[in-house]
């Protein structure tokens, strides 16, 4: 048997825990992982497409280590199932938070197995304590100065943080404290 490739997909604004819950446990279930991350101007996304992309490598180099796989990130604006074909991936990786998740996810295999029998999807459950998380709710939060630490890599965080304050945007601890958004919001100052 060949390498083994999988392709996990999305728009990654930004990069959660959730997610990288996901890539973790796909790295065991392949010996290269292609992370594709989507142009998808139609989120109206927080970050440039390179913003996303440098942030996903940042954040999945460790996790190759650990695994002892090789994991690439690539940008992609084509139909996903063209995009598989050209990375050589035999499997595409899918994230589910909840029911809403499984049936779009649903129809999309559908479609997707219409255009390309040869290749699987394969879902993966998000752990329990990252069941919760979206990108589109960590952007929310941010946006109006809540804590994100909980959601999304110290790195990430700041990214986020320093993004929105360029908008205006203070953020406050759960203590009342204003975060110096340069400071990955370990330490803070007071108001």
């Amino acid at each position: 048997m060949g390498k083994r490739t999988g392709l996990y997909p999305g728009t990654f604004d930004p990069i959660t825990n959730g997610h990288l819950d996901i890539i973790s446990r796909a790295a065991k279930l392949v010996d290269h992982l292609v992370i594709g991350v989507a142009i998808n101007e139609g989120k109206g996304p927080l970050f440039t497409l390179e913003e996303r992309v440098e942030m996903v490598r940042h954040e999945v180099a460790p996790v190759a280590k650990a695994q002892g796989v090789t994991i690439s990130v690539e940008p992609f604006d084509i139909l996903l199932m063209h995009f598989a074909e050209k990375v050589g991936a035999q499997i595409i990786i899918r994230g589910l938070r909840a029911v809403s998740d499984f049936e779009y996810e649903f129809q999309m295999v559908g479609m997707n197995m219409q255009l390309n029998r040869t290749i699987e999807t394969v879902f993966l459950m998000a752990g329990a304590e990252h069941q919760a998380i979206a990108s589109r709710l960590v952007k929310e939060i941010a946006s109006l100065g809540g804590d994100i630490s909980q959601f999304v890599s110290p790195y990430v965080a700041t990214r986020v943080r320093e993004e929105f304050t360029a908008r205006g945007v203070k953020f406050v601890t759960r203590s009342g404290r204003v975060v110096d958004s340069r400071r990955n919001g370990v330490k803070a100052k007071a108001k």
